[in-house]
């Protein structure tokens, strides 16, 4: 039912539902009332029929709704001011939008410490609403089954086997959780205190690091990329996943030790900066005195996974029909 609503534009609140996986049914904030069903039965799970009557946002749906909500309120620390993710947070615009201007609702709710343990992702349990997205895209989208639902009732967490930190898990670090994640609970951890939501600029590109094409978003800010993102929505192979190398691996974008310029090298092993122009004839001189000198065999080239598969192409043929050599590699396949 959820499925047919949003196909028609018709916006029903949700926090465990994601296109990527298969209904779950567990925040119950999608509920709706159909006529002649008792109960208020949540639309992810419940089959769409021919005939149903639905209403929506009815008075008595909408205030259980503000109810649930409230009682995912009590049971955490959401202190937006303090959170990473405000601003781009599911469960702020639910409150924000049913109303909720109070905690009405105490508990004892018992803060867990956060784990800092590696370098890319942030786990603050007291920020989870225990909405099963993270598990079910670990283990249904990225078939890696780390992590899981433990305890029971008000005492349930989101944990790795034997309750270690991600960094002694079985954890690659695809940041496949921290995607799906709908509130604060798991933030990208390059990426804190560097720009809010909306002061970042989203580029659409394809990774690098393969030739799969990933698609992934550049978010930039003061001409800096911060972190990496990605969507489902973005048409590609990947769906919006992706590995630590295309989520986490783009220090090397604004490195203070990458090359703009090409550099020649002088006597005596000093390195000047030159114009393209001179750098190009350069190689194209010294690579012409090997070949005459020793023979085509004498040079070899090594290609980039960083490099687009077109380019590598051109240097395929570079090598095999200019240079007339099969001495050819390439680093994906080290």
């Amino acid at each position: 039912m959820l499925e047919v609503f949003r196909d028609n534009g018709i916006q029903v609140p949700t926090l465990c539902y994601h296109p990527k996986m298969p209904p779950y049914g567990g925040c119950r904030l999608c509920i709706v009332e159909i006529e002649k069903m008792r109960g208020l039965p949540p639309s992810c799970t419940t089959p769409a029929t021919d005939g149903m009557i639905v209403n929506t946002h009815s008075e008595k749906v909408v205030q259980v709704r503000k109810t649930v909500l409230e009682l995912l309120l009590a049971y955490g620390d959401h202190n937006c001011l303090l959170c990473e993710q405000t601003g781009n947070c599911e469960l702020q615009d639910l409150v924000y939008e049913h109303g909720i201007d109070q905690f009405r609702i105490k508990s004892e709710f018992k803060p867990r410490p956060k784990d800092e343990s590696n370098s890319m992702i942030t786990r603050d349990q007291n920020k989870c609403v225990l909405c099963g997205r993270c598990v079910r895209g670990c283990l249904e989208v990225q078939v890696n089954g780390v992590i899981d639902v433990a305890a029971r009732g008000s005492d349930s967490f989101i944990t790795t086997f034997n309750h270690t930190s991600l960094k002694d898990s079985n954890c690659v670090f695809c940041g496949e959780c921290v995607n799906v994640c709908p509130t604060g609970a798991l933030t990208y951890k390059q990426a804190r205190f560097k720009g809010r939501p909306w002061e970042v600029t989203k580029t659409v590109t394809t990774c690098a690091y393969c030739g799969v094409g990933c698609q992934l978003e550049l978010n930039v800010k003061d001409n800096q990329v911060i972190k990496v993102s990605s969507s489902e929505e973005i048409p590609g192979p990947n769906k919006g996943s992706l590995c630590v190398k295309g989520r986490f691996g783009y220090d090397f974008i604004n490195h203070p030790d990458r090359l703009t310029t090409p550099l020649i090298a002088e006597e005596g092993g000093a390195f000047r900066e030159a114009l393209w122009d001179e750098a190009l004839d350069l190689v194209a001189k010294r690579l012409g005195t090997i070949k005459t000198k020793s023979g085509p065999d004498a040079i070899a080239l090594f290609s980039s996974a960083r490099a687009t598969n077109e380019e590598n192409y051109l240097l395929n043929k570079f090598a095999r029909a200019v240079i007339g050599t099969n001495n050819i590699d390439h680093c994906a396949r080290l």
